[in-house]
């Protein structure tokens, strides 16, 4: 029996790791495919290109207009990224130290952005906005990605207040600190590790939201996946190595992001470092 089990544990794990690596290979021999053809003069029917050549990378700069591309969608992401953070860590403290009815459903009514797919309550969205003119706008795209970020902020961020002693903050009102300076010296310090956190993730989330981007934004307030989606699929004939070279720039621009970010915070040691911090 005891063979058995091994054996059988074995086999669901070469399992498990085979899954992991085709997945795997699958995503990068679509990467290189991408990026191979970004390079090519013309690729048909061989196993590399005919040809090298970086010319698609000026056409699809001038072509699709990335440089107010990026800049757009930088704003976009700055102003959601600060908007979020603002709302979302304030809603989540009164969340974590208030009891009071009805609080669950609140939570709950919170959360449903992030239950429910985006397309869900895109289109009422999409229509509430055009109705009140901002779709179209710079500010209606940061409005419509705020309905999923801020309740993603509030659920990073309530079990994280919630390690937090009030005992900490009650003592700081004994010796007469104002709520901004409990905010800036005791709260702050506290919270940061977990407010980075969660605006890395905002981040990630707003530079990939295709959905109720796609939905609201104008032809000035195209973000860069709305408008990689646009070069694919608008009317027109386009060399689709113009299109890869426009792709790679998107997975550049995202990846570089990341990387920035994971910088400043380690998401994996989150919640190790909220609980050594009250312990001081």
């Amino acid at each position: 029996m005891i063979r058995d089990t091994t054996v059988g544990a074995k086999l669901w794990a070469a399992a498990v790791w085979a899954t992991v690596g085709f997945f795997v290979l699958n995503l990068l021999a679509m990467i290189a495919t991408v990026v191979t053809s970004s390079f090519a003069t013309r690729w048909l029917g061989t196993w590399l290109p005919a040809g090298w050549t970086t010319r698609w990378y000026t056409s699809a700069w001038s072509e699709f207009q990335l440089w107010d591309v990026l800049i757009v969608t930088f704003q976009v992401i700055g102003a959601v990224v600060f908007i979020s953070g603002a709302l979302g860590v304030t809603a989540a403290y009164a969340l974590a130290r208030r009891d009071f009815p009805g609080k669950r459903l609140l939570v709950l009514l919170f959360l449903l952005p992030l239950l429910i797919p985006p397309m869900t309550f895109g289109i009422p969205l999409a229509t509430v906005l055009y109705q009140t003119g901002l779709a179209g706008t710079f500010w209606g795209v940061v409005a419509a990605n705020l309905v999923p970020t801020v309740p993603f902020v509030i659920l990073v961020m309530i079990p994280f207040i919630e390690q937090i002693d009030p005992k900490v903050e009650a003592a700081a009102r004994v010796f007469g600190a104002n709520t901004f300076k409990l905010f800036i010296y005791v709260l702050l310090p506290l919270l940061l590790p977990g407010i980075l956190a969660a605006l890395l993730l905002v981040l990630v989330r707003t530079i990939a939201m295709f959905e109720l981007t796609f939905l609201v934004a104008g032809p000035t307030s195209q973000t860069l996946v709305v408008a990689l989606y646009y070069a694919v699929f608008a009317a027109g004939v386009r060399a689709v190595q113009s299109i890869d070279a426009m792709a790679v720039i998107y997975m550049v621009t995202t990846l570089v992001w990341l990387i920035i970010a994971l910088r400043f915070v380690n998401p994996t040691q989150i919640v190790t470092r909220a609980k050594q911090q009250p312990a001081h």
